[in-house]
């Protein structure tokens, strides 16, 4: 799934994203998002896990798989990942933060292994649940000012 960069869709991953750093307590400032396939996202989080002292720490999210908890690998090109969340591609910001927190405190929250939630190209409903965290576009009528 290929999201082009003002759809619904897209405006409304942003903003998930946004959702999930809020239920963080983040500011932002160290989040991305890939609307090309496999449509992804990465928000790097404060702190080091337990085991992993000299590791940054990130929580992963893809359109196939959902989130994951994961480290930077020893060569800093790669994550290593931990435990993934689950059962659900788009879980509420706040089960999302619950999950970074037991990671924090030294616990794996899920499985390891990468769960099978959906295909990068099916034919499902994800486009639409990603529109619903959309905000409305702004209208570009009516903001010039005389």
């Amino acid at each position: 799934m290929d999201l082009e960069s003002h759809s619904a869709p897209a405006r409304g991953l942003r903003r998930y994203i946004r959702l999930v750093e809020d239920a963080l307590g983040l500011t932002g400032q160290g989040s991305y998002v890939q609307l090309e396939t496999p449509v992804s996202a990465y928000i790097a989080l404060n702190g080091q896990l337990p085991g992993f002292a000299d590791r940054d720490v990130a929580l992963i999210w893809d359109e196939e798989h959902g989130w994951a908890g994961a480290v930077e690998s020893r060569c800093g090109e790669d994550l290593l990942v931990l435990a993934y969340l689950g059962d659900r591609i788009l879980p509420p910001p706040r089960v999302v933060a619950a999950f970074a927190e037991r990671l924090f405190a030294g616990e794996l929250p899920g499985p390891p292994e990468p769960p099978a939630l959906r295909q990068a190209h099916a034919a499902d409903d994800l486009p639409v649940l990603l529109a619903e965290y959309a905000e409305p576009a702004r209208a570009l009528t009516g903001l010039a000012r005389v």
